[in-house]
């Protein structure tokens, strides 16, 4: 499921959820359909707690995905030093670049 997906199906629980309450607050609904709106409702409550806390552990998941990303991302290896050989070959083919061009 993407996670549009998930939006769209977690706001159409609470959708059907609000109606039922409807029905529940409803003075002109019968015996029968107040006994089988709290039913619904009590099924559609628990498959909403189920999906969220399916949205949780997906959420933690990414979390520690991106975490060690970003401790693979950052180098262990010390970073070279300023001023090396390469630093003094880099600027003498850089001069001697300008100076043949002028």
């Amino acid at each position: 499921m993407t996670a549009s997906e998930d939006a769209s199906s977690a706001e159409a629980i609470e959708r059907k959820l609000r109606a039922i309450s409807a029905v529940l607050a409803d003075p002109a609904a019968t015996a029968h359909e107040r006994a089988n709106a709290q039913a619904l409702k009590l099924r559609l409550e628990r498959q909403l707690r189920a999906h969220e806390s399916q949205k949780q552990e997906r959420t933690d998941v990414m979390f520690r995905f991106g975490r060690a990303i970003r401790a693979i991302k950052q180098s262990t290896s010390t970073p070279a030093p300023k001023g090396d050989w390469t630093d003094h070959a880099f600027r003498l083919g850089r001069m001697l670049r300008n100076g043949l061009r002028k």
